[in-house]
């Protein structure tokens, strides 16, 4: 079968990697893929991921017979839907359930809906009302533009001038129509995991769980990032809280969803706030988390293509999947001035030695081929993952794996997994 993965960033290489070893692939594309993913698949120039007629064509012309979306854009515009409208297997939902990641103020609806335990929070499209309820309420609080903001569009504002700034900013266009409405929440104190799910829309499917580490500095301290680390599993999700967060979050959602007539197919990623009272969800997203995905995979010891077809075909209560007993982390090595402005064109070297380390896989994100070898084409750049027998032998090697890559315009965060290891 010829298979097709939209998206060219770390998740989407993580996946490139791990399905390009799957025996039903014949062959393997990604649109547009970077210098990473060019090493495992045939990447395409030139495909408007987002325009699904456009994908459909491609998928027609060569004869695709499966579809693997990788980020949310695609999914929020409704690509999932024409694909199958044509009879092309996908893995990700279809645009209206999409809405639970293209709309925050969605999610908290359904919330409301099922009884799912969330953050208080309202909804507001002018800032003047906007700014008085932050003065009522006081900081610390948190303000979100309501559409995709590439994981930016959310400030956690600690003091009441900061809530202000960030509502200014968002209704003046920061993250253009993205923040044309803002959600503002309760501030929710407790510490973050990631929980993802496969489901057909009935069928839920437990994967691994993860954390990440979204600020950009050292002590999760700054502005939000799309996530500079993360390792799974994350010791917070214990057995008892994974089952509280399927029975009070993943299972009423679904439902919901398809009582509604928005039957959820792909990924569930929800964001959990845990504390000494259980889960609460900060956020859902409708495919796997970047970079969360990358440890899940470097874990995951079954075929990966079977399940994510399986989420399409109704045969998910067949599926099985095997995952390694050993931690995995992997670091974020993003160009300087991230998650602000910052050059691109730079000359990254190194990479061959640094993937000679024990347990480690270097993910490209942001990455093209340029004349003098790979270059640096984005603000997070590079995703060095490691395994390990435990959480601090995978840090050690995928740092040690950092310290040969020669790439004076790059940085990370030298603290991944500190609160497991502290």
């Amino acid at each position: 079968m010829k298979v097709l993965i939209l998206g060219g960033g770390g998740r989407e290489h993580a996946l490139a990697w791990k399905i390009a070893h799957s025996p039903i692939v014949t062959q393997l594309f990604c649109a547009p893929g970077n210098a990473g993913i060019g090493q495992v698949a045939k990447c395409v120039d030139g495909l408007d991921i987002n325009n699904g007629a456009e994908v459909v064509a491609f998928c027609q012309r060569i004869e695709v017979g499966f579809v693997v979306i990788g980020p949310e854009a695609p999914l929020a515009a409704g690509v999932a839907d024409q694909l199958r409208a044509n009879g092309i297997g996908v893995f990700g939902p279809n645009k209206a359930a999409a809405q639970l990641e293209a709309s925050k103020a969605f999610t908290k609806e359904i919330c409301d809906a099922c009884g799912a335990p969330t953050a208080a929070w309202a909804r507001f499209s002018e800032r003047d009302t906007a700014l008085a309820h932050v003065r009522q309420q006081g900081a610390p609080i948190v303000i979100k533009a309501d559409g995709l903001a590439a994981g930016k569009g959310v400030v956690v504002a600690e003091t009441l001038a900061q809530a202000e700034t960030a509502i200014e900013e968002m209704f003046a266009g920061a993250f253009g129509s993205a923040g044309a409405e803002v959600v503002i929440e309760e501030f929710m104190d407790g510490e973050e995991a990631s929980f993802f799910v496969l489901t057909d829309g009935r069928t839920v499917l437990p994967l691994p769980t993860a954390q990440d580490h979204k600020r950009v500095g050292e002590g999760d301290t700054g502005p939000n990032t799309g996530g500079m680390g993360a390792y799974s599993p994350a010791p917070v999700m214990t057995t008892e809280m994974q089952k509280r967060a399927l029975e009070e979050i993943i299972h009423p959602v679904i439902t919901e969803m398809a009582r509604r007539g928005m039957r959820y197919q792909g990924v569930l990623y929800a964001g959990l706030m845990i504390d000494a009272n259980g889960p609460r969800l900060v956020e859902i997203n409708a495919r796997f988390g970047d970079p969360e995905c990358q440890p899940l995979m470097m874990r995951l010891k079954s075929d990966l293509l079977p399940a994510l077809m399986a989420c399409d075909g109704n045969t998910l209560p067949e599926i099985t999947l095997e995952w390694s007993e050993e931690p995995a982390i992997t670091v974020v090595m993003a160009a300087k001035g991230y998650p602000g402005s910052y050059d691109k064109g730079d000359t990254i070297e190194g990479l061959d030695a640094a993937e000679q380390v024990d347990g480690v896989k270097i993910f490209h994100a942001g990455t093209r081929t340029g004349p003098g070898g790979i270059e640096a084409a984005g603000g997070r750049v590079l995703n060095i993952t490691a395994s390990g027998k435990d959480i601090s032998e995978a840090r050690e090697r995928a740092y040690e794996a950092v310290d040969l890559i020669d790439w004076p315009g790059g940085f990370v965060r030298r603290d991944i997994a500190w609160r497991v290891l502290s």
